[in-house]
Order: structure tokens, then sequence, then C-alpha cells
């Protein structure tokens, strides 16, 4: 089964739909490419995506060794580059909630988010900054 399909809506915009769920997201092309900025870029979602990934996979690693990380939460910051234009840089800072981790579950959660599906897809050259905040 394919994953999703996109419809071009005009003016920079699309539709993706998850073929699954049915869940759609629209997109923008960013202000600084001719576009409204009224949505996640493509660039924006695969920036993103990473950070989803990152606490997607920390949450299988929490369960299988029964570490308590509700309410964690990220915040990106993607930087564009020119000549090709691409995502330079993305910057992540994961918050931890406010409990007591121990070395070690801080150890398996730091090292999982640093192997996410999504990392390991994006170009070498796509730099990669990841901070953790542990209350």
């Amino acid at each position: 089964m394919k994953t999703s399909s996109i419809k071009y809506l005009g003016n920079l915009r699309t539709e993706a739909t998850h073929l699954r769920s049915g869940n759609k997201i629209i997109t923008d092309a960013p202000v600084d490419n001719h576009g409204k900025g009224e949505a996640f870029s493509p660039t924006d979602l695969a920036s993103t995506a990473l950070a989803s990934c990152m606490i997607t996979v920390m949450g299988i690693a929490a369960n299988t060794h029964e570490i308590d990380m509700e309410g964690t939460h990220a915040e990106v910051l993607k930087v564009m580059a020119d000549n090709p234009r691409r995502i330079a840089r993305i910057e992540i800072d994961l918050f931890m909630p406010k409990k007591e981790y121990t070395t070690k579950q801080k150890t398996i959660l730091e090292k999982t988010a640093r192997t996410c599906p999504v990392g390991k897809s994006l170009h070498p050259d796509c730099e990669e900054i990841l901070r953790f905040h542990w209350s």
C-alpha cells in the first residue's frame, strides 16, 4: 500500500493525504522562496519529522526499559543554504519532563534519539545539532 498522495492546490500550496488514516497536511512555500508561509513548508516538515522521529523511537525505548518520558517536547530550528537550496542545519532542543532519570536511562534515550531512521536518511552534509534539557 502506498503511503500518501499529494495534490497541488495552486499558489505554491499542496495538500498531502496519509492514505491509511485520511489525515491531511497542507504545505506552503516559505516566504523566503516565493510563498506565503501560511503552513509548514516541505523543508519545515523534513526538519520537524526528524524531531518527531527522535521522540517516537525514544518512546519505543522508554516502553522497553520502563522509562516515563511523557511530557517530552522538542523545539526545532531549520537553517537553509543556497547553491543548491537545501537544509543546511537542523537544531533540536529536546526538553525532558521534571522526573528523576538515572545516568543509564539518559544514555539509552540520548543514544536512541541519535539513531532515528529520519536522521539516518538525511544527507551527511545536513548538520544535526541535538541538545537535551534534563530538568
